[in-house]
């Protein structure tokens, strides 16, 4: 669990009362809508694109001290998480694993340059009691023959690392796909992208034994659109539950996905998976009044006549719409539970040895209990 002792001696009486009420619901929701964690038997894995986080490049921040916390109750909620948009300056992802404590660690990419990589970097932070990083890492770079459109590499470099949790043990691949535009040669470069690292991902797959996991925010549109398509046709299997489920924070948009792709018996779904509102906890409307007066940029809202925030509708709707989601993010984590535990498997094969080809890996991914 996070720790919380910095809440007494870092911050004022009424904030520190505040952020503690906050942690206690969110706490509570979390153990409503997500799977608790075991120790042995299950993996919980999540994929998170963390809004700017956390450069202030857009003016709508800083976040404020309590931000970090419950952006690190989120993550504690996990075994492992994978971030996006993770800034050039690892200040805000340092000070979230501090909340977190010496068991968690973290492996992150090399910022990405250019005017499509944004400078910003990709990172798995994992519980390293339930998680190892096997030593292999590395950013995707494409052969020349196979270059995006024209002549292009990822907008931002792809991340695949190794892990192991218990018996299994999986190659990841972490991904924010290009956006460019809704139609034309843009979208059809965004399509490309998507179909690009799910070839390259799924020739390694059918050349290793391996399990292998592509998630991450791939601005899939919707899941009948080419987007998810380019995914799909490359043999990955995506959770029937999540490919339906939207991602986003007004819970219109489809952009974030976790597709597999593995070992026969290897890779079990646990029975749960799901995508986590923690609007429903923190900066609620109902916080309005209380987090306007705390926006620094002033100037962004309409004041009265002592130079303070109004609760009107253009404010709310500026708290609501856009400042929030600079504090937490746009989008909301997606995650999923697999199975770890085959010590049952690999005994009774020992006591009955199957010379039979094994049959189709398990991954029966109909959600019978999605928790959104």
């Amino acid at each position: 669990m996070p720790f919380y002792f910095s809440l007494r001696y870092d911050f004022g009486p009424e904030e520190s009362r505040r952020t503690a009420a906050k942690l206690l619901a969110l706490r509570q929701q979390i153990r409503k809508k997500i799977q608790p964690r075991t120790a042995t038997d299950t993996f919980l894995l999540a994929t998170w694109n963390i809004r700017d986080f956390d450069s202030n490049k857009f003016g709508h921040g800083p976040r404020l001290k309590e931000s970090f916390f419950y952006i690190a109750e989120i993550i504690a909620a996990f075994d492992m998480v994978a971030l996006q948009e993770v800034n050039e300056d690892l200040t805000a992802l340092k000070t979230v694993m501090s909340i977190l404590g010496d068991d968690w660690d973290y492996i992150a990419t090399d910022m990405t340059v250019g005017r499509s990589g944004n400078r910003e970097r990709m990172a798995f932070v994992y519980d390293m009691r339930k998680v190892r990083f096997r030593k292999i890492a590395g950013e995707i770079v494409l052969s020349k023959s196979h270059l995006i459109g024209d002549d292009h590499q990822f907008a931002r470099t792809p991340f695949l690392v190794a892990f192991q949790s218990g018996w299994f043990v999986f190659m990841i691949c972490t991904v924010h796909i290009y956006y460019g535009d809704d139609s034309g040669e843009l979208l059809a470069r965004r399509i490309e992208e998507i179909d690009r690292i799910a070839a390259f991902v799924s020739e390694r797959a059918n050349d290793e034994e391996a399990n292998y996991i592509v998630l991450g925010d791939f601005n899939i549109v919707k899941p009948e659109h080419e987007t998810m398509a380019a995914l799909r046709r490359h043999g990955f299997i995506i959770p029937e539950g999540l490919a339906t489920v939207p991602s986003n924070v007004k819970r219109n948009r489809f952009y974030d996905q976790i597709a597999f792709k593995g070992r026969a018996g290897q890779l079990q779904f646990g029975g749960h998976a799901g995508v986590f509102d923690f609007f429903q906890t923190l900066f609620t409307s109902e916080d309005a009044a209380t987090y306007l007066a705390l926006i620094e940029k002033s100037d962004r809202l309409e004041l009265d006549d002592n130079s303070q925030p109004l609760l009107s509708d253009k404010n709310v709707r500026y708290y609501l719409d856009t400042w929030r989601t600079f504090q937490m993010s746009d989008h909301l984590p997606m995650w999923v539970e697999l199975k770890i535990d085959f010590s049952d498997e690999y005994l009774g094969d020992i006591v009955t040895p199957s010379f039979a080809p094994k049959p189709p890996h398990p991954l029966s991914f109909s959600i019978p209990e999605l928790r959104d």
